[in-house]
């Protein structure tokens, strides 16, 4: 089943003892269950209920169904005490992530409530039997604590289960490569069977006759229609006409390739992009264009990274960059890169531009040139660690605006502002083992990254 949104199967815990002693209290829970699944809903999740489970085989049927169902996590709800070895065994077998909600009707339980109320708020124990067991037995869970209504649980809930979404995006990631990684570059480098076996990535290999197939013709309908959306979408500034049919069909074919090979990013060595490779020129602009749809990039043959951002980017406004330069003076960082940008981050309307392109026979690229707009974000980078292990190093940073003059019109450029001294910041980063490509990921999400490198089983570290 395709999910359009981050999903989890509800998993409500109960026990037989009370359907036998009090079955007039079932409508009870059910109702506050019900309530739940609403209140997620209305924070973007969709909630998949089972029915109320209370034995082991209630619990692998509805396991199973979760699975079956193809959601990105289960969340546990303990309507009261369950005992954990009817759902242990279940819950160490799936692959799914685990998401613990601990939470109860009432909000307030002091000596003027009603005795009766134990029954609808003691499912804390059964939630401590459960983790305690879960523990020893090494299996990873977020849990999440607090009041359904007075707190900010089901919110933290939710960017759980958006962390768990991206996970599943990143395990199941089809990344479509153009030329070999660029040679030399180390800190990104990682094979493809080893990045399928420790994460699930599929490398898929451009063929320059699969490429040139899919070029549209120059007079295309196709082409025009890409050209004119362009002259609505951009600012145009001297760009030739056959400048710019070349890179609509470039921009085309790639997207072609995309949908027929159902990739969730892709990657380009620019140095491999010739006459002979089957492309009229390297694809900055549907870089630019793709990431704008949700789908991941990186430069220079990088899978590992355009995978990253493929997973972040169907859930957030992200972005491939570079770190390029230190401005130790304002204490920033100038991010920059040859031609792309995710085209919605973008201060202002992009510019379309022939950029240069000395590096191969290749025809000069027109690219989209804009500077990053100012806000909060997040630079996210993936680097692969020893024994094929994963770092992932997270820095909440502030893009910055730019008020006086602004020299780098001609780049994809921007700046941010560290969350300490430039200088401390980057001796952190390289510490950490940072490679120099990353994500741009917009907004104040750097919990609900991390949420996800811990799913991921990756180190997490968090430079603030």
């Amino acid at each position: 089943m395709t999910r359009t949104k981050p999903s989890a199967g509800l998993l409500p815990f109960y026990i037989e003892l009370y359907d036998r002693a009090a079955p007039e209290k079932r409508a009870l829970v059910e109702q506050f269950l019900g309530e739940i699944v609403s209140a997620l809903a209305s924070r973007g999740v969709e909630a998949v209920p089972a029915p109320v489970c209370r034995i082991r085989e209630e619990f692998e049927q509805a396991v199973r169904s979760f699975e079956k169902s193809g959601v990105d996590a289960i969340v546990t709800l303990h309507l009261a005490y369950s005992p954990s070895l009817e759902s242990a065994e279940v819950l160490l077998a799936t692959r799914l992530p685990l998401i613990v909600l601990d939470t109860t009707p009432d909000f307030g339980f002091g000596p003027d409530q009603d005795p009766e109320a134990v029954f609808l708020n003691h499912g804390i124990h059964g939630v401590q039997d459960m983790c305690s067991l879960l523990v020893r037995h090494g299996r990873p869970f977020e849990i999440e604590a607090g009041h359904w209504q007075r707190s900010d649980v089901l919110d933290r809930v939710a960017a759980s289960v958006r962390a768990a979404s991206a996970a599943a995006r990143m395990r199941s990631a089809r990344v479509g490569r153009i030329g070999e990684a660029f040679a030399g570059m180390g800190d990104f480098a990682v094979a493809p069977d080893v990045l399928r076996s420790t994460i699930g990535i599929e490398t898929v290999v451009c063929q320059p006759e699969l490429i040139r197939s899919l070029l549209p013709g120059a007079a295309s309908q196709e082409v025009r229609r890409e050209m004119d959306l362009d002259k609505e979408r951009f600012t145009l500034r001297s760009v030739g006409r056959q400048a710019h049919v070349e890179t609509s069909r470039t921009c085309l074919a790639v997207r072609r390739w995309i949908e027929e090979e159902r990739l969730s990013a892709f990657t380009v060595n620019f140095l491999e992009v010739t006459q002979a490779s089957g492309l009229p020129a390297v694809p900055f602009l549907e870089a630019s264009k793709a990431m704008a749809r949700g789908i991941g990039y990186a430069g220079e043959g990088d899978v590992l990274t355009a995978a990253l951002v493929g997973a972040l980017g169907a859930a957030y406004p992200a972005t491939f960059t570079e770190m390029f330069c230190p401005d130790w003076e304002h204490n920033g960082v100038f991010l920059s890169h040859m031609g792309e940008m995710n085209l919605d981050l973008a201060a202002g309307k992009p510019r379309l531009v022939v950029k240069p392109f000395p590096w191969t026979d290749a025809a000069d690229p027109v690219v989209a040139l804009a500077r990053f707009r100012g806000g909060k974000a997040v630079l996210a980078n993936l680097a692969p660690g020893p024994d094929d292990s994963y770092s992932f190093v997270l820095a909440p940073v502030t893009m910055l605006d730019v008020t006086g003059e602004d020299r780098m019109t001609d780049e994809i450029h921007g700046w941010f502002q560290p969350p300490m001294a430039v200088a401390d910041f980057l001796a952190a980063y390289s510490r950490a083992g940072g490679t120099h490509h990353s994500a741009l990921v917009y907004g104040d999400v750097c919990d609900e990254l991390a949420r996800f490198g811990r799913i991921m089983g990756w180190r997490v570290t968090e430079l603030a």
